[in-house]
């Protein structure tokens, strides 16, 4: 561990433990160095580091605040990793592993959380889906955004950036071109209509059912697409 590294660890430890609460500002970067028995630039690199991972913040002219330290925002840099990754078939396979099991459990919980609000934002994106089976960017922003409001009826924040970062909308849309090349875009719709129908009984089972089966289809859909070692719709061929 380099000796940046230690310094980083020091001030995750304050708090970690509390003495820096979210919100609460940092001492200046002298008395911060040497209460941690550093030097001032191993202090500054330290700062710079977890301000990149959003963990403090700095503000000119006013000094370093930690930040709010929720999942969306210290989870925020993953969706950016998973995009890099998407050029990858192996890497696919991987995050559509990751979905297959975590967003089945996650609708069978919005099942039994959901409220009737939640349920026709869920049943507006559905819709709009219908009326656009054949255009691909309205067909993956209702996509992306049905399956937001599910997840964010579990009201798991957590939970819904995790989901949101491995089903990012270049993944999406990449699926969704190829769904609707083949002609198979009437049956994953049939598949986000089951989930909602789940949802709209409130049966966790069914909804987990559902998902699963959508997700797995999904998954299966793009294995194939890869094992054939053709250039897919949207560019990627298996071995990339």
């Amino acid at each position: 561990m380099s000796l940046t590294d230690k310094a980083i660890v020091q001030i995750r430890e304050l708090i970690r433990s509390g003495a820096l609460p979210p919100g609460s500002k940092l001492p200046p970067e002298p008395e911060l160095a040497a209460q941690l028995g550093l030097s001032r630039n191993l202090a500054r690199e330290a700062v710079k580091a977890l301000a990149v991972a959003r963990v403090l913040e700095v503000r000119r002219g006013d000094g370093t605040y930690v930040t709010s330290l929720q999942p969306s925002l210290l989870l925020e840099g993953l969706g950016g990793a998973v995009e890099l990754l998407q050029g990858d078939s192996a890497a696919l396979q991987d995050l559509m592993e990751v979905r297959r099991l975590l967003e089945p459990v996650a609708t069978a919980l919005a099942a039994t959380r959901i409220s009737d609000e939640q349920l026709a934002e869920v049943k507006r994106h559905l819709d709009a889906m219908r009326e656009a089976q054949d255009d691909v960017e309205r067909l993956n922003a209702h996509d992306a955004a049905f399956h937001r409001a599910v997840i964010s009826a579990t009201g798991n924040e957590t939970l819904l950036t995790l989901l949101e970062s491995i089903s990012g909308r270049t993944l999406r849309a990449r699926i969704w071109r190829g769904l609707v090349d083949t002609q198979a875009s009437g049956r994953t719709l049939a598949e986000h209509e089951a989930i909602f129908w789940a949802l709209s009984v409130r049966d966790a089972s069914l909804g987990q059912a559902a998902a699963l089966l959508h997700v797995s289809n999904t998954e299966l859909w793009l294995k194939d697409h890869l094992r054939s070692g053709e250039a897919l719709p949207w560019g990627v061929t298996t071995g990339a």
